[in-house]
């Protein structure tokens, strides 16, 4: 093994990928990165110095989270032994005093949060970061604040722990990195169960970790209307589960600035014109089908109700409650949803059939209406409007040329989307669902399992190709991708074990891309193995569970202690 360290050192400055020991631990693993031999340790005076005129709050303050969690961090190395394996290394490590942060000359100087909401193709998160092993400064260089915020992360999760001395034994060390995708995101249901605003937090925290880009709020659904809107108070005093489950306005803003100062940008989902019932507690006349019986021939799930999209009236209701959201959103993207209308629906409620006769239209011209006049809403904003596949594959809705499509039912319809020149974003049930696998969650059946079935394991996340059936000149037409949670089985009891580690997975999809640092592909043979991406994986969860997220074991600590041992061919 030596040996072959050495020879790839000479041959090449970048990290071959089946090494897996110190600094390749990273998750994502950087798109470049170099290695060296030699222990280097954080001085106990450790400082880091931030080299930038007026230096805006969010980045003062996200330096101060990283000099805290450098003293914090308890993760010791995954080898047997643990950190005693590394005494004689670290106490003959070389000696780092500081990290100097600071931005390419004539860089503009943003807060992160500026940063982080601009449009999808103009933010900048590259950034250089250098460990040295003879001189007593580490630096990160950028060209935005938020380069220099992902290259802080990177920079938490070199160093290991040994008795409050924290050490890499790897050094020098050269990373240069940007994302291959603006858009890495978690999509999370806070409709169907409700999550307290502090779930949301620490999920958020977590996320930054992983450089993930994106939350992606599906806030309201058929079961209840947790969101306060300004326009319509009614809504989430009558539809939603209580008086405490409600995210109220200076809730949504906490969240939303939070995220931001993280990276981590927002696209709210009002899901329309379907998964609506939940506004009939408070607007009934907006609604057809409500609760009506059986629901499973009205609706996807239990209760059935929709829009009534003919009504003018509707569609002014629908009008103001976008615009009215879409005041609060400093971002630029916001989504209609659109997923699994029923025509049957419609096409039994008495009301939507006077309105079609009235007004001499059909259901799909209705249709088209709707999703006309709320992206109409959304671009008056200032925001590109998001919209599901089956929308546009199923139902051929008209949508505006940067409309963003949200590929779910299966990783197949890239293709159809793709073919009718629209940007998409990967979520496709059969790689990326986190909720799958776990029962059927309807009552009277016995045998009963869920529809995306089976469970959804890292591997196969991670195994996921973005560019799977495109040609090369619809490469462009990929942002990214995300991986979602549905809570109808979960809830702030189960939140952080059914998405850490897995969500992971997705974050390195998007990040590092096809290719791994030394040119190999990310999904070729073997990358998976326990001495490859697993034992990265595993180092992320130990490190996530020693900052409190309660993300669920990949293996037993035998293997993890073992990188290899526990493969199936091993």
């Amino acid at each position: 093994m030596a040996s072959a360290l050495l020879l790839a050192r000479l041959v090449t400055p970048i990290l071959l990928a089946s090494f897996v020991q110190h600094a390749s631990g990273l998750w994502p693993i950087p798109r470049s990165l170099s290695t060296g031999a030699s222990a280097v340790k954080l001085s106990p005076d450790f400082v880091i110095r931030l080299d930038v005129p007026h230096p805006p709050e969010d980045v003062r303050a996200a330096m101060s989270r990283s000099q805290s969690r450098l003293h914090s961090d308890t993760f010791q190395r995954l080898a047997l032994g643990r950190s005693s394996a590394d005494t004689n290394a670290v106490k003959h490590a070389h000696v780092l005093t500081a990290l100097s942060i600071t931005l390419h000359p004539g860089s503009s100087v943003r807060d992160i949060a500026q940063e982080t909401t601009r449009a999808i193709d103009q933010k900048d998160e590259s950034y250089e970061l250098r460990i040295p092993i003879s001189q007593p400064e580490a630096t990160l260089i950028a060209n935005t604040t938020l380069g220099l915020f992902r290259g802080l992360t990177t920079f938490e999760h070199l160093w290991y722990d040994a008795n409050g001395t924290k050490y890499a034994l790897d050094g020098p060390i050269a990373i240069t990195d940007k994302p291959a995708f603006p858009y890495r995101g978690f999509s999370f249901d806070t409709s169907r169960n409700f999550y307290p605003v502090s779930d949301i937090l620490r999920t958020l925290d977590a996320m930054s970790w992983v450089k993930l880009s994106v939350l992606y709020w599906h806030i309201i659904d058929s079961q209840s209307f947790p969101l306060e809107v300004d326009a319509f108070p009614q809504l989430s005093a009558k539809g939603a589960y209580s008086p405490e489950e409600v995210y109220s306005r200076d809730d949504v803003r906490h969240i939303i600035q939070y995220a931001n100062e993280r990276g981590i940008d927002v696209v709210m989902e009002l899901d329309s014109p379907g998964h609506t019932t939940a506004i009939s507690a408070a607007f009934p006349e907006h609604i057809a089908c409500p609760a009506k019986s059986p629901w499973s021939k009205y609706a996807s799930e239990p209760p059935a109700g929709q829009l009534r999209i003919a009504s003018s009236s509707t569609l002014e209701f629908a009008r103001t409650m976008f615009s009215a959201i879409a005041d609060t959103l400093p971002g630029t993207m916001m989504s209609s949803g659109g997923d699994e209308v029923n025509l049957l629906c419609w096409e039994e409620d008495e009301q939507t059939m006077s309105d079609l006769v009235t007004r001499n239209i059909t259901i799909e011209d209705a249709l088209n209406e709707f999703v006309q006049t709320v992206q109409d809403v959304i671009i008056q904003h200032g925001k590109t409007p998001f919209i599901k596949s089956d929308m546009v594959l199923t139902h051929n809705a008209p949508v505006v040329n940067n409309t963003v499509v949200v590929v779910w039912q299966t990783s197949e319809d890239a293709a159809s989307v793709a073919e009718r020149g629209l940007h998409l974003i990967h979520q496709p049930s059969n790689y990326f669902y986190l909720d799958c696998g776990a029962g059927e969650w309807l009552g009277n059946d016995v045998l009963g399992n869920s529809w995306c079935d089976p469970f959804k394991t890292w591997q196969r996340a991670y195994s996921f190709d973005p560019y799977a059936n495109l040609t090369t000149e619809q490469y462009s037409l990929v942002l990214g991708g995300q991986m979602p949670l549905w809570s109808e089985q979960s809830s702030p009891e189960n939140l952080d074990p059914i998405i850490w580690p897995r969500l992971a997975a997705g974050a390195e999809v998007f990040w590092t891309g096809t290719a791994l640092p030394d040119g190999s592909s990310r999904i070729s043979a073997n990358t998976t193995s326990t001495a490859q991406a697993l034992a990265r994986l595993n180092e992320l969860r130990y490190r996530l569970v020693d900052r409190g997220v309660n993300a669920i074991a990949l293996q037993p600590k035998w293997c993890a202690l073992r990188p290899g041992e526990c493969d199936l061919d091993s």
